[in-house]
């Protein structure tokens, strides 16, 4: 364990700042880089798709938002299973597997940005991912307000573009309202409910983000009562931004295209303004190195919060003196997202974020039906300021364990 002399995480974030960072892993991590995948796997029905989705890590989102209240600590969901099983050994596989799904999503976003820099910079791509992660990683490191600030400032870059994006679709898309029914799925259509289940897992890679406002808890300011809202005001920006951006690209340019593009939304403004495709690269670009930004930033501290607790090797907890940042626990996740980039491909590793982000959130939803079955038995309650409702948490488990199963029955 550090000393108490040790230097320690600055609590600096508002509740703006905060919202701003969940954003950025949200949307950072997903609607730039997956367009193009859903629309090939529910065709016109992804709409529908990323509102199931979203309705679903709703549940998980209450749960997360009363646990923060209670335990506004790094390494959240690590403290949140410690607390619901009384297992410390539990408590580290699940702080590791978060660390996981960080780097993986990273891994993922790398591939996906450099995908969209290619258009300025004809290098390879293990050349421009190297560049991308290494640079990322020196920005996480700088200082936690200096970056979560520089991420900040190209998350409202990222939604200016989607938002763009969208009111240029509805000035110019004539058809943007007739043809909403087309979202709808006939429900004796086995074909098109497999590809919106298909297209609800890969949406849960979208979403993720909410989350990692829990693993920078000890950085911002009254944490029982900003972490609860910018919870929910990132999964709720980012449903909005996320359907109706879908659906302006499926209606211009159509779900064959998109499925086939390396650069969608690029190719959805080229499509509706005839203009180059280079400036929703670039924002793209931005969206991209964003994502990276904050799941390095997520799970350096979830390996610090670990270290701290005594879970890991101390020297993972070493804070700077000078950036007030956990250097070695950002290096080294650096160094395995670098690794996984420049050795799996997008698709595959966002499938994989996905399950294994379903795992922890139904792990997360049943230490909050464990921790209340307690409470009612007589032991003191943790006071936190949001409360989920009793069958919240056992409705996120349900909804979790349906989404693996149906994955599951698909890939058979």
């Amino acid at each position: 364990m550090p000393s108490q002399s040790a230097p320690e995480l600055r609590r600096s974030l508002s509740l703006l700042q905060a919202t701003l960072y969940g954003l950025g892993v949200t949307i950072g991590a997903g609607i730039y880089v997956l367009v193009g995948a859903a629309a090939a796997r529910a065709t016109m029905y992804a709409p529908f798709a990323f509102v199931l989705a979203a309705m679903l890590m709703a549940l998980s989102a209450a749960s997360f938002a009363e646990l923060a209240g209670r335990m506004p600590v790094a390494a959240g969901e690590a403290a949140y299973v410690r607390e619901g099983f009384r297992s410390d050994r539990l408590a580290t596989g699940i702080g590791l597997l978060v660390v996981a799904i960080a780097i993986v999503a990273a891994a993922a976003i790398s591939l996906g940005s450099a995908g969209y820099i290619s258009v300025f910079l004809p290098l390879s791509e293990p050349v421009l991912v190297t560049g991308v992660v290494l640079a990322m990683a020196a920005v996480a490191a700088w200082g936690i307000k200096e970056s979560v600030t520089f991420a900040g400032v190209m998350t409202v870059i990222e939604i200016g573009g989607l938002v763009m994006l969208i009111l240029v679709g509805m000035a110019l898309e004539p058809d943007l309202v007739r043809r909403l029914p087309e979202a709808v799925p006939p429900l004796t259509d086995g074909r098109a409910i497999a590809g919106i289940v298909g297209t609800t897992l890969l949406a849960v890679f979208a979403f993720i983000g909410f989350e990692g406002l829990a693993n920078i808890a000890e950085e911002v300011r009254d944490p029982k009562r900003t972490l609860p809202r910018a919870i929910f005001l990132t999964l709720g920006v980012s449903t909005l931004l996320y359907v109706l951006v879908v659906w302006v690209a499926l209606v211009s340019v159509g779900h064959a295209e998109l499925a086939q593009s390396k650069a969608p939304l690029a190719l959805v403004f080229e499509r509706l303004t005839g203009a180059s495709p280079r400036t929703m690269s670039a924002i793209a670009i931005v969206a991209t190195l964003n994502g990276i930004i904050v799941q390095i930033i997520m799970a350096s501290r979830v390996l610090y919060g670990l270290a701290r607790q005594g879970n890991l090797p101390a020297g993972l907890a070493t804070v700077s003196e000078v950036t007030h940042t956990p250097l070695v626990a950002t290096a080294l996740t650096s160094a395995l997202v670098l690794a996984l980039a420049l050795a799996l491909p997008l698709q595959h590793l966002a499938d994989l974020t996905a399950r294994l982000t379903l795992v922890v959130f139904a792990l997360v939803n049943l230490s909050l039906v464990r921790i209340k079955a307690r409470e009612r038995a007589g032991e003191r309650r943790t006071p936190a300021n949001f409360v989920a409702p009793t069958w919240v948490p056992w409705a996120g488990i349900a909804s979790c364990v349906a989404l693996l199963i149906l994955d599951a029955v698909l890939m058979v």
